[in-house]
């Protein structure tokens, strides 16, 4: 039961950075995207995700490299953008 709680907690995370994403990506805006906030929030991600590992808890893990993956797609995303200024 309590990795069932992880998983959905872990999606509804996931789920919170699909607005973003589509920011980024398809309306092409990055106003207001702080990078260095959005890095120490992969370092936090990256910690969570070797401590789920640690702990051999699936549900850490997982949600925790999703989200990464998520909060990198709107990092190079917003990096891009600001490149072709």
């Amino acid at each position: 039961m309590l990795e069932i709680i992880g998983f959905m907690a872990g999606f509804l995370g996931i789920v919170a950075w699909v607005p973003q994403v589509k920011t980024v990506w398809i309306e092409k805006k990055h106003e207001g995207v702080s990078l260095p906030t959005f890095a120490v929030v992969a370092l936090a991600l990256t910690l969570w995700m070797t401590y789920g590992i640690i702990d051999g808890s699936p549900s850490i893990i997982f949600s925790n490299a999703a989200a990464l993956i998520m909060i990198l797609t709107v990092f190079i995303g917003v990096v891009k953008l600001r490149s072709q200024k």
